[in-house]
């Protein structure tokens, strides 16, 4: 039986990826502290998303960076994109997360949650589910198959 042929990886430009995501975060974080100093009663005005909440938009640019920049990392160290990669990245960030509470029991636990939860997540194909298989490709693997016949009936002896 002939082996699968094996796809060739293509290394990920890890800064690239992990700045543009930390941006992506770093926006997420405005919002975020935006909607945390609207809601919060105080006297620092406008600026109170920077001045009061503004930890909130570096804590989740510094998420982000960190789950990309690990994810793409040790996809390149391995040269293989799987969800063990996805699995490090979360585990970089949810430590980030424990660490936010000084305590290295609750950066360790926050490792293996998010670290966790993504790996399994991408192992089951995405939270949306895998796009690389197409639509009748499902429908043949869901439904039953016909079995062949057993005596060929067209034969004749």
């Amino acid at each position: 039986m002939a082996e699968a042929p094996q796809e060739v990886y293509t290394p990920k430009p890890t800064l690239q990826i992990a700045s543009k995501v930390a941006l992506t975060g770093a926006g997420v974080g405005l919002v975020y502290s935006a909607l945390q100093n609207a809601l919060g009663t105080h006297t620092h005005g406008a600026m109170g998303v920077l001045t009061r909440t503004g930890g909130t938009i570096g804590f989740f640019a510094a998420m982000g960076g960190a789950f990309a920049f690990t994810d793409a990392f040790v996809a390149n160290e391995r040269r293989t994109e799987d969800h063990l990669n996805k699995a490090a990245g979360g585990c970089a960030a949810g430590f980030l997360a424990g660490m936010k509470h000084r305590s290295l029991p609750a950066a360790i636990t926050g490792c293996a949650l998010l670290g966790g939860t993504m790996g399994v997540i991408d192992y089951a194909g995405s939270i949306t589910g895998d796009r690389s298989i197409s639509k009748e490709e499902k429908r043949n693997r869901f439904f039953k198959h016909t079995p062949p016949p057993l005596i060929d009936s067209s034969s004749s002896d």
